[in-house]
């Protein structure tokens, strides 16, 4: 019995440690689902004009509410735009863009999920962080894996292959501005810091969610949802949670968990959505997540 006693303090805290991860990676594998569920109802653009500006406006009201401080300067603000410009803006219209072009959710989630394997390659060459020969293996095995996975689904006709190079504009732009947000805006507040980034990136969509698409949409209780979703358990939950880890010191194990969003993404897609999952597929998911892994654990 005393041992037992002795032992469930540290159960606890074993299974508070493990919670956080755990919650990160399903609230982010879920946006994939989310969009996906959103997108017959809406353009790409649309959606994340809907999604940019109510999650915009609900930081905004906490940060009044909470008082929360503002940046100092103008050049401090002009960061956070830019990484709005990059995370936000670039890699959601090249998400959203690609999952209304026929790729699958999993399939999305494996190429995005490369970002950790190439903001350390990034680090190495603009942040002067070194780069040893797990990563540079683990770059190799993330590529190699996608190349599995979407072998058999490349295709030069229906415009699928569209998708995929948006997919690729959507891996540049999360990997550039998680390199830009790591050297300028390590101090940012995350509601006020969330708003700037989300609102840069809601103007920059408006326009071309007009032009291109002008903003129609076929109101169901899907898309409804899914926008919500997308806003508030996207947007703001998983980042807040992400937050929450970096401020009790485990962030790495973000990084090293983050080789599971491909594989979870592709459950919750054959479960929610139906999609298939074949087994070059499976083996894409299980060699990439080898080489993200790789790439991020520590010694």
């Amino acid at each position: 019995m005393k041992a037992a006693a002795l032992n469930a303090p540290s159960s606890l805290a074993l299974s508070s440690t493990l919670a956080w991860p755990a919650l990160f990676i399903l609230l982010w594998s879920s946006g994939y689902v989310a969009g996906k569920i959103g997108l017959p109802y809406a353009g790409p653009l649309t959606l994340i004009f809907m999604r940019f500006g109510v999650a915009a406006l609900v930081l905004l009201a906490i940060a009044l509410l909470t008082r929360a401080p503002w940046p100092s300067s103008w050049k401090a603000v002009q960061h956070l735009m830019v990484v709005g410009l990059f995370i936000q803006a670039l890699q959601f219209s090249g998400l959203y863009f690609g999952l209304s072009h026929g790729v699958s959710a999993g399939i999305s989630a494996l190429i995005v999920g490369l970002m950790p394997v190439l903001t350390a390659a990034g680090a190495a060459a603009f942040l002067n962080e070194r780069i040893g020969t797990r990563q540079v293996l683990g770059l190799a095995l993330g590529v190699i894996g996608v190349a599995i996975a979407v072998s058999h689904k490349l295709s030069l006709a229906g415009g699928q292959w569209l998708g995929y190079l948006a997919l690729g504009l959507a891996l540049i732009g999360i990997t550039v501005g998680t390199l830009y947000q790591k050297k300028f805006c390590v101090g940012m507040d995350l509601r006020t810091g969330g708003f700037i980034q989300l609102s840069t990136a809601a103007v920059i969509v408006g326009p071309l969610a007009w032009f291109s698409e002008q903003l129609q949409v076929t109101w169901t209780w899907e898309l409804v949802g899914a926008s919500l979703w997308l806003s508030l358990v996207n947007s703001i939950g998983a980042v807040s949670v992400l937050f929450i880890m970096m401020r009790r010191g485990q962030a790495t194990k973000v990084a090293s968990l983050f080789y599971l969003v491909p594989g979870v993404t592709a459950l919750m897609g054959l479960l929610v959505l139906h999609e298939t999952l074949t087994a070059s597929q499976a083996l894409g998911f299980l060699t990439s997540a080898s080489g993200v892994y790789l790439s991020t654990r520590s010694k």
